[in-house]
């Protein structure tokens, strides 16, 4: 070793070569990430020209942000290409696997570093979500201070997941998946990359197999370049050495499509509410497709069912009445068979409750609790009170039992008599507002003709 030589470029040098091994060694969509701004494809509405995430890079003046989108958006690879931007230390921490312990070594560090070689420090922390609120208010005066400019990347809603003195700090960044053209570019530049791709190679592949591996990988820029690459090294060469994918190869290599999915995340809701307006919309198709995108994403039934009582009551309710006992029945049924026949049982009762006719008259229990609320419930009519109690206030009292007013509708001509029934302080309340439908019609339509004929 030269004698004027700093030992720590050796150890860099070393450190640079393992770098270079290990790229070697990993997954294609590892190996292809963008190191440059130039080198990013998608995301355009944050990352076109004018945008202000491209201006805050360019500029260099990045403060703390949080990445939101789903998996395999480019988060992790988006924050890597802002620290290479604007040339600044980068630091990742795991919020699953690292805690309070490591983010004080990371501050140390970067304490160090300002005082010594004035290097700005971004702290990139993945599933910051995953960070419970000690952990995140940690980070609050490190951020307040400048010392670390903070880079979370969240699958999660941020307004739910992180605490509001954190949002505050930072500029929030939605994430889209990606569209298949960017998918294309991605996959086609992989191809024409010799040393970080699979030009090597010496592929031929067709616009069909191309294009299956974009469309099935349905965003997911990870699944693309890991299926073509599954494809390309799988695939032998023909005598000239060239590696032939068609489209069959291609469905071999990605044979399910992937389904953009969290039963704990925003998707989760966004499908359900899907589902729930196709069912009130009446559109059977659309209410079966969303169906059928939750339970291939993972979904659990018993949360479709339950979706699905709450919806025969609160928009079928009175227009068809027993739209509950079906649900009910399916749900039964489900869970005597199991799948896959329970598809069956699910499918029933998702197109039943598209197809019925709607009212959502129910809703008007919250129009009578909000006025209990506001107004109070008012006192109960003497002859509607409690006849048993009554008769033993009006003994001791030597008084009239009031209950001896209240009129039996069974005595009475279609079980029914005109008497009143609200307290004295609201005598005309009208909380129950009848739908159009033909069974709630006539329902209604018997009621008024009984009181008719006794008016």
């Amino acid at each position: 070793m030269n004698l004027f030589e700093d030992p720590s470029d050796d150890a860099q040098k070393t450190r640079n070569r393992q770098a270079a091994e290990s790229l070697r060694a990993a997954p294609l969509a590892t190996r292809m990430r963008p190191v440059s701004l130039a080198e990013f494809v998608g995301q355009r509405h944050l990352l076109a020209e004018g945008k202000l995430l491209f201006r805050m890079i360019r500029s260099g003046q990045i403060g703390s942000v949080i990445l939101y989108g789903p998996a395999s958006s480019g988060k992790t690879t988006l924050a890597n290409v802002i620290s290479q931007e604007i040339d600044a230390r980068f630091v990742v921490l795991n919020a699953v696997l690292d805690g309070i312990k490591e983010l004080r070594a990371v501050v140390e560090e970067a304490r160090t570093r300002e005082r010594m070689q004035q290097t700005r420090t971004i702290l990139f922390v993945d599933e910051i979500h995953r960070w419970n609120k000690a952990q995140q208010d940690a980070l609050l005066p490190h951020i307040e201070s400048g010392l670390l400019t903070l880079i979370g990347a969240t699958t999660e809603n941020p307004y739910y997941s992180l605490v509001s003195p954190l949002l505050s700090r930072c500029q929030l960044f939605e994430l889209y998946p990606f569209d298949e053209e960017d998918l294309l570019t991605l996959l086609r530049r992989a191809l024409g990359d010799q040393s970080r791709g699979l030009a090597r190679f010496n592929i031929e592949i067709s616009d069909d197999a191309l294009r299956h591996f974009a469309s099935y990988a349905a965003g997911d820029i990870r699944n693309a370049l890991n299926a073509l690459e599954m494809a390309v090294l799988t695939t032998d060469p023909d005598a000239t050495g060239t590696r032939h994918i068609s489209l069959e190869v291609a469905q071999e290599s990605i044979q399910k499509r992937n389904v953009r999915f969290s039963r704990q995340g925003d998707e989760h809701y966004h499908y359900a509410s899907a589902l729930i307006k196709s069912l009130r919309g009446s559109d059977a198709d659309a209410a079966l497709h969303w169906l059928a995108a939750m339970l291939e994403g993972g979904e659990d039934p018993q949360f479709i069912f339950r979706r699905f009582l709450i919806f025969a009551s609160e928009d079928v309710g009175m227009a068809e009445p027993k739209a509950l006992e079906l649900v009910q029945a399916c749900l039964q049924s489900f869970e005597t068979c199991g799948m896959p026949e329970g598809l069956y049982f699910m499918s029933h009762a998702c197109l039943y409750l598209a197809l019925c006719p709607k009212s959502n008259s129910t809703k008007g229990i919250f129009k009578a609790l909000a006025h209990v609320r506001k107004s109070g419930p008012g006192t109960v009519p003497p002859h509607l009170r409690d006849r048993t109690a009554n008769r033993l206030k009006s003994r001791y009292e030597s008084t009239d039992n009031p209950c001896e007013n209240y009129r039996y509708p069974h005595e009475y001509p279609n079980n029914w008599v005109a008497q009143q029934y609200l307290p004295d302080e609201f005598p005309n309340l009208k909380h129950y507002e009848p739908g159009t439908s033909p069974v709630e019609e006539r329902l209604n339509e018997r009621l008024r003709r009984i009181r008719d004929s006794k008016l």
